[in-house]
Formats: structure tokens, C-alpha cells, sequence
């Protein structure tokens, strides 16, 4: 042991022994190796010119190329093999050079002497055979700087887009204290760094430096941040899991449909699915689309209220739609304008412009073309001051009686004639009982309170659900909610006439959330992902219609649930964990 000690003595760092190791294949040639690089070098050079001088006289004089004479013959044979040789002699020392290469970026003093203690040690690691396949790391070698703190790794191997990656752990923590100083906008991140992700996972660090919070519940892992950007939510830090559940099948103008629900209440998905059930036993639900228009108002200002009014009856008279629309109709393919209605306010008169927007829910396609019409009128009302393109009479999220009266988006009504032994069977409950419930509640208590366009049990529960599985924009549950249900007792008071009227509901299937991979699976579920090629607009529609029927079935079943005393039960069941959150 001493011997061998004293052996490795002289041995002053492990990257040296390596290089020494390391000797060249070619090193064992007869011949001085610059001659034989040199004849190997002129070989080669000199074959590949008379092969490509042969080959484009050739084709000059129209000879086929796989014509060779003898000549010909001796320069392929001596090409190749001047590449074999100048192949085997720079890519053996290539080889060696990557498999030798020391595995970190920086190699210091404190590493050479902590490898020499490391084969000083070999003696004492030594175990037989059978013991050898033991992965478990051998023990730490006792340095004299043991005492020291452990060093920092330089680099590390982080997996981006579930492929690994390698990614400098100094880089990043650089960049991260950028970020918390301030020097570095958070926002810039996916631009400097040109990786969504990473970008993702640098901000997360960043904020979880800067608040003192962890989010170690928050998933960074698993989503494709590439395809939010720009788009869907800006300087992302993870994402939120939300489980989504499926009712059905509901059966919608003879037609099966699965419907997605992404909710965390306990109980929505069960009671939808009973409605759902009821709605098929009764022979399904009919709906009919009444009317189809995104809007947009803007707001103007004029020095006086009679030039208001005159803007208000230019943009009324019928003469002037047609010259209007070709300005507005300029912005989309698809965005039809289908009327102007003007409401003046002193001197501020307000623009509720309505169009048709195909498959895509419209907001940014009706704005362009808003645009383009109050830039035509600037020409012969120069006096027009455009405050602002949307001046709440449009009116987007939030409760309006224009939306209730008028419409916005999808106005859909649906209905459906549920039998006397479903209602009692199914929906336990009787008809009378549903009928007198649905005046005293969604009709009476509505109006007592005030509501304006709630007059129904909970159609906004649903409407959401569907909206955050489908990728809808999931505030616009405010207007899109606006419903009045209705039932009546038919057939001779047997059986039970239930209806939902929803003006405003809306949705579109292309666009916006609609194209991430998890939404546009629960649409491609509904059989209306993307645009509808026979029929632009069809899909949207549909969604509209899909919406009003599972309200339908939502509005049903709770209201049995209310009639029959179940709520409460069935929320114990269903809504309540059984855990004791006290001891988590």
C-alpha cells in the first residue's frame, strides 16, 4: 500500500493522467506522421479534382457518368481510401476527445487533489466480485478541506418539453436575481430567453423569492406554455387543475352529446347528468337559434348635441347601411355587419354596432371592424371625438338590460316535454309541484329581488362549467347566464313543458382558450372543434345550442331536488368531504 502511494505521489492532477492515457491511434505508424498526413492529404485533394474535372467534361460531351475508364477506376479506389485513412485518423482522436472530456464545465486545483485522495483510497474500496454490483455510492472521501462548505454544481440537466435539456444553473440563478431586483421585467422573459417554459420556471423562482411564498402546489410541469403565448395569459408561473366531469348523454335536436363540465363543485355534474337522463327518457330536447350578432358601441362626442343627433339619423337612414358595411365588412372574412343602433346622451351618442362573426366568438372581429367605420366618419363628421371603442352599451361582462332585450352573441330558446313517470321516477317529484316552484322561485322571488335576467334556478353553474372545459372566456358567464325557465303543466296536466330562453350566450369554437389541447379535446368531443368548413358559423352555433340544452337538463334536475327536498341531502352527499381537514 505504501509502495503504491508513493507511485502516485508524483501524479499531480487527474486531467493530465488523462491527456497521457489519451494517446493517439495514429501514434503507432511506421512512417513520421506529418509525411504520411502530407501523401494522404495531396492523395485525396488531388483525386476528388481529377474525378470532378472527369465528371464535368462528361457532361459536357453527354457521357453517361457510371462510364469509368481505367484512370477513373484507380482515383475512386485511391479517394476512398484517403478517406478511410484522414476518416480514421481525425475521428478516432474526435471519439477519444468526447469520451474523455471531464463531465463539468470547470476544472480546478481543489478537483485534481480531491481525485488524488480518491485513487489513494482505491485500496479500501476494493470488494469481490458479488459485491460489486452494488449502485449505493461508495463513502466520501475525508479531505483536508473538509471542513470547507460543499461546492456549488456548475451545471445540471433540467427537462424542458419533457426532453432533457442541459441548462446552466448559474445562468439562471443570474437571470433570477435580475428579475428580483428589477432589472430584468418579468414580462421580457419569453422574449430573452427564447423558451416558454423556462421562462415559466425562472418567473416562478422569481416570485417565490421576491413574496416569500411557496407554490409548490402550483404545476409547472405538463402544459405547453408555447401555445398561451400571445394569446391566452401572459407571464404564466404554472397553471390550475380543474377536473372535469361529463353528463350525458343529453339528447339535443335528435342528436347524442357528452358534455364536458369542468367545475370543483360537488353534486353539479351528478345533477346535470340526472336532467340529462330525464330529457332522454322523455324522447330529448328541441332548440332553436333566434338570433346571431356580436356587438360592439363605442362612445363619441360632438361640441353639441345636435350634431350628435345628426350622426344618430345618418347612421339610421337605410341608404347609408349599405356604403357602411362594405367599410366594416373589410376587417373579416367572415364579419357581416347586420345593423347600427344609436342611443344619444347630450352631446355623447353611443354605437351599438352587430355582426356575425362565423365560427369565432367575434369581440376582437367586430372591434376591427368598428374601427374601420368611425375612421370612414371622421370624413364628413370631422368633429367626432372617439372617446373610446366600447362604451359600455355594448355591453360585455357585466348585467344588462340591452343583452336581455336585444341579444348579444347566440339567442337561443330550448325545450322539451318531459313524460308524467320520468318526472315521478327520474326526477322523484310531481308536476304540480315543479310547476308551482318554478313561479314562486324563478319567477316571483326573481322579480322580488330584483333580478335582471336571473330568472332561473342556476343556469350560470352550468354555463361556466361548459365555458372553462371548452375554452370559452369564462366572465362572460355574466350576460351568457341571462335565462328565463319556464314550465307549465300539458297533455291534460300529465306531463311537464319545461323551457330555457337565453338571449346572450357567448361562445366560439376557434380562437382565444379553444385551441389548447385540453379544451379543444372536450370541443372535439361535442363534434365542434374548429371551423366549420360546409358552413361557417355552424360549430358556434351549436355549442350555443349544446349550452342551452344542458342548462335545460341543470335547471330540471335542481329544481326537482328543490320540489322533492333533496338539496340539502344531496349536497351532504356530494359537496362535503368526509376528511377531517383539521388533521391535513
Amino acid at each position: 500500500m505504501e509502495a503504491r502511494r508513493r507511485s502516485l505521489k508524483p501524479v499531480q492532477s487527474l486531467k493530465p493522467a488523462i491527456e497521457v492515457d489519451a494517446a493517439k491511434a495514429s501514434d503507432a505508424l511506421p512512417l513520421p506522421l506529418y509525411i504520411t498526413n502530407a501523401v494522404f492529404f495531396t492523395l485525396f485533394f488531388s483525386v476528388v479534382y481529377f474525378l470532378l474535372s472527369r465528371w464535368r467534361e462528361k457532361i459536357r460531351t453527354s457521357i453517361p457518368l457510371h462510364v469509368v475508364n481505367f484512370s477513373e477506376i484507380v482515383a475512386i479506389v485511391a479517394l476512398i481510401a484517403s478517406f478511410i485513412y484522414l476518416l480514421g485518423f481525425f475521428g478516432i482522436d474526435f471519439v477519444q476527445s468526447l469520451i474523455l472530456r471531464p463531465s463539468t464545465d470547470v476544472w480546478s486545483a481543489e478537483d485534481d487533489e480531491e481525485d488524488e485522495i480518491e485513487l489513494r483510497k482505491d485500496d479500501a474500496r476494493k470488494v469481490p466480485c458479488g459485491q460489486a454490483l452494488d449502485c449505493s455510492l461508495p463513502p466520501v472521501a475525508t479531505s483536508p478541506k473538509a471542513a470547507a462548505p460543499p461546492k456549488p454544481v456548475v451545471s445540471v440537466m433540467k427537462v424542458f418539453d419533457e426532453m432533457p435539456v442541459p441548462v446552466t444553473t448559474k445562468e439562471d440563478e443570474e437571470i433570477i436575481k435580475s428579475v428580483v431586483n428589477g432589472t430584468t421585467p418579468s414580462y421580457s422573459l419569453e422574449s430573452k430567453l427564447g423558451d416558454c417554459k423556462r421562462a415559466a420556471a425562472v418567473r416562478r423562482e422569481a416570485l417565490q423569492r421576491i413574496t416569500g411564498k411557496s407554490l409548490a402546489g402550483l404545476p409547472l410541469e405538463g402544459f405547453d406554455y408555447q401555445s398561451i403565448l400571445g394569446q391566452c395569459c401572459e407571464m404564466p408561473v404554472g397553471y390550475v387543475q380543474i377536473p372535469v366531469g361529463i353528463a350525458g348523454p343529453l339528447l339535443l335536436d335528435g342528436m347524442e352529446y357528452s358534455v364536458p363540465m369542468a367545475t370543483t363543485e360537488g353534486c353539479l355534474v351528478a345533477s346535470a347528468n340526472r336532467g340529462c337522463k330525464a330529457i332522454h327518457l322523455s324522447g330529448g330536447a328541441t332548440s332553436v337559434l333566434l338570433r346571431d350578432g356580436m356587438t360592439r358601441a363605442p362612445v363619441v362626442r360632438f361640441e353639441t348635441a345636435k350634431r350628435a343627433a345628426d350622426l344618430k339619423l345618418y347612421l339610421e337612414n337605410p341608404a347609408n347601411f349599405e356604403s357602411l358595411s362594405v367599410v366594416f365588412n373589410r376587417s373579416s372574412r367572415f364579419g357581416r355587419l347586420q345593423s347600427i343602433k344609436c342611443a344619444i346622451a347630450g352631446k355623447n351618442l353611443y354605437l351599438r354596432f352587430s355582426c356575425s362573426t362565423g365560427d369565432a366568438m367575434g369581440m376582437n372581429m367586430v372591434s376591427k371592424g368598428v374601427q374601420n367605420v368611425l375612421e370612414f366618419l371622421q370624413t364628413d363628421f370631422p368633429d367626432m371625438d372617439v372617446i373610446g371603442i366600447s362604451g359600455n352599451f355594448c355591453s360585455d361582462k357585466k348585467p344588462a338590460a340591452v343583452n336581455w332585450i336585444e341579444g348579444r352573441g347566440k339567442s337561443v330558446v330550448c325545450e322539451a316535454i318531459i313524460k308524467a313517470d320520468v318526472v315521478r321516477k327520474v326526477l322523484k317529484t310531481s308536476v304540480d309541484a315543479l310547476v308551482e316552484l318554478n313561479i314562486l322561485k324563478n319567477l316571483t322571488g326573481s322579480a322580488m329581488a330584483g333580478a335582471l335576467g336571473g330568472f332561473n334556478a342556476h343556469a350560470s353553474n352550468i354555463v361556466t362549467a361548459i365555458y372553462i372545459a371548452t375554452g370559452q372566456d369564462p366572465a362572460q358567464n355574466v350576460e351568457s347566464s341571462h335565462c328565463i325557465t319556464m314550465m307549465e303543466a300539458v297533455n291534460n296536466g300529465k306531463d311537464l313543458h319545461v323551457s330555457v330562453t337565453m338571449p346572450s350566450i357567448e361562445v366560439g369554437t376557434v380562437g382565444g382558450g379553444t385551441q389548447l389541447a385540453s379544451q379543444s379535446a372536450c370541443l372535439n368531443l361535442l363534434g365542434v372543434k374548429g371551423a366549420s368548413k360546409d358552413s361557417p358559423g355552424a360549430h358556434a352555433r351549436r355549442l350555443a345550442s349544446i349550452v342551452a340544452g344542458a342548462v335545460l337538463a341543470g335547471e330540471l334536475s335542481l329544481m326537482a331536488a328543490l320540489a322533492a327536498g333533496q338539496l340539502v341531502n344531496s349536497h351532504m352527499k356530494y359537496n362535503r368531504s368526509n376528511k377531517d381537514v383539521t388533521k391535513a
